[in-house]
């Protein structure tokens, strides 16, 4: 049985994390974008449908209005690099 000799160091694991987080900072806040955008206006898009009994086109269309922001950020994004 091979034995681990290394200790757990919590500034060893800190440092990796910020590595890690600042490698992947533009398509981390990319894929929040795109997320964000699908809730925002898909979430504002059935309160359109709510308030005026609309039945699903708000939502629909605030849900693919979301994936059209998001995708062009994400898009925007990756050509960046």
């Amino acid at each position: 049985m091979v034995k681990n000799n290394r200790r757990f160091s919590f500034s060893r694991s800190a440092k990796s994390l910020q590595e890690n987080a600042s490698n992947a900072g533009a398509a981390a806040g990319a894929s929040y974008t795109l997320v964000g955008g699908i809730l925002l206006l898909g979430g504002l898009g059935y309160l359109l449908d709510k308030w005026q009994g609309t039945g699903p086109w708000g939502l629909i269309i605030g849900l693919a209005l979301g994936i059209v922001v998001g995708f062009y950020d994400l898009v925007k994004t990756a050509t960046k690099r």
